[in-house]
């Protein structure tokens, strides 16, 4: 049987070593794993020239160590998990490598090493992982420790297994202790009970769970936060873990109170002002049915131009021939502008003085353009506003000219009309 063969063919990545540090075989495995050939290796210095590792001194390679140990002891040693480089074949720099590995001692017939047994195994792309996932794991940390939020994670079944370093800054209870249940003390009383039983519903049922509670600062105060904890899932669809996040809400839903609260207190108000506007409307409509009914003629005239804004029938009925809403005194009544009146509602307008005229003559148009005789007796009252500030003017009056007819033909006739009103 050639022997030499069988060893070069076993599946093992191993490589034969001398006491004096000689390559003296290695498997077919060893060779492709390292980058060698049979002829790059045999024969040489298995540290310093078959395998060199320039950032550590050939006295402190633990490799180096460990084969020494075994020869020395004479038993097997165990290699810890470490990078060793390896230097590529083109001469282009180092492959990072990481390594698992063992040395067995072989004695010889009188129990002195005669060889050392390397066997090692490639371990980078495990410790790599495990590297990605330390790296990971610190980013994780990091940023839940730069958030604002209070963050926190807990196994599949519910057991706290972290608690970010703002969860130890905002209540003063250090990590350790929070991981203890201490968290539990930090909670309002009021809020514990209904934040535990969101918590065992969402553990139950496996879904997100979401609720406000007031969490208490190192100093004692409470502030409100929205307490949220969401499933991490596998590959299978089976819950991993929990992470659950805390959001400072307090100025949001203080805000919102307040806005509720001046809400309600506008609503109030709006309500006194229907009632008022419907009130002042109840006494316009009243005020302005006692004006459209009055025995008197009334007109209310707005503004500086003296335009008709609300006139009565017994008004309306001097001008039964003119639409005079919404047109001014001069525009409508031009014979009443050539009279001078409108230079009277000018100066009661600007002087805020009320003009009073008893049974004087006024010529107003009829139908047909003629000028016709009216006796009048009115007022022009002025109006102000709440700024007490002249706004327009206030037409009252009488039409009394059949009773200055009647008084003309008792005249005539030799009747005294001194007391006749």
């Amino acid at each position: 049987m050639d022997f030499k063969q069988v060893f070069e063919h076993v599946p093992e990545a191993i490589v034969l070593i001398s006491p004096d540090m000689k390559i003296m075989g290695a498997t077919n495995l060893y060779l492709e794993t390292t980058m060698r050939s049979r002829e790059d290796i045999i024969g040489k210095h298995f540290l310093l020239e078959a395998f060199p590792e320039p950032s550590v001194a050939y006295e402190d390679n633990p490799v180096r160590i460990s084969i020494e140990r075994a020869i020395q002891t004479k038993t097997k040693d165990w290699l810890d998990v470490l990078r060793y480089d390896i230097a590529r074949p083109d001469g282009k720099g180092y492959d990072v490598r990481f390594w698992e590995a063992s040395h067995t001692p072989v004695l010889d017939g009188r129990g002195e090493v005669q060889y050392v047994i390397q066997e090692t195994k490639d371990v980078t792309e495990r410790e790599n992982a495990k590297l990605a996932l330390i790296e990971s794991e610190h980013k994780f940390r990091f940023m839940a420790d730069s958030m604002p939020q209070l963050i926190d994670a807990d196994d599949a079944a519910g057991n706290s297994t972290y608690f970010s370093k703002q969860w130890e800054n905002y209540t003063g209870i250090p990590v350790k202790e929070l991981l203890e249940d201490k968290w539990k003390e930090a909670i309002h009383p009021d809020d514990l009970p209904g934040a535990l039983r969101s918590w065992q519903q969402a553990l139950s049922s496996g879904v997100e769970s979401q609720i406000e509670i007031r969490i208490r600062d190192k100093e004692g105060d409470y502030r409100w936060f929205l307490s949220r904890y969401l499933p991490m899932h596998d590959e299978q669809g089976k819950i991993k873990m929990w992470i659950g996040s805390c959001s400072d809400i307090h100025d949001t839903k203080k805000l919102v109170e307040e806005l509720l609260a001046t809400n309600e207190q506008m609503s109030e108000l709006a309500d006194q002002v229907q009632l008022a506007y419907r009130k002042a409307e109840n006494e316009r409509a009243t005020l302005e049915r006692l004006i459209m009914q009055a025995p008197v003629f009334f007109s209310i005239l707005k503004g500086p131009e003296h335009r008709f804004e609300l006139l009565n029938t017994k008004y309306q009925a001097l001008f039964p021939h003119l639409k005079l809403e919404g047109r001014t005194v001069a525009e409508a009544l031009p014979e009443v502008a050539e009279q001078g009146f409108v230079d009277v509602l000018d100066n009661v307008y600007n002087t805020g003085e009320t003009f009073l005229a008893e049974d004087i003559m006024v010529k107003l148009a009829n139908s047909e353009g003629k000028l016709e005789d009216n006796y009048l007796t009115f007022t022009y009252q002025p109006l102000y506003d709440e700024n007490n500030q002249v706004t327009g003017i206030l037409v009252a009056g009488f039409n009394v000219t059949d009773k200055f007819i009647m008084k003309q033909k008792l005249q005539e006739l030799g009747v005294s009309v001194e007391n006749i009103q």
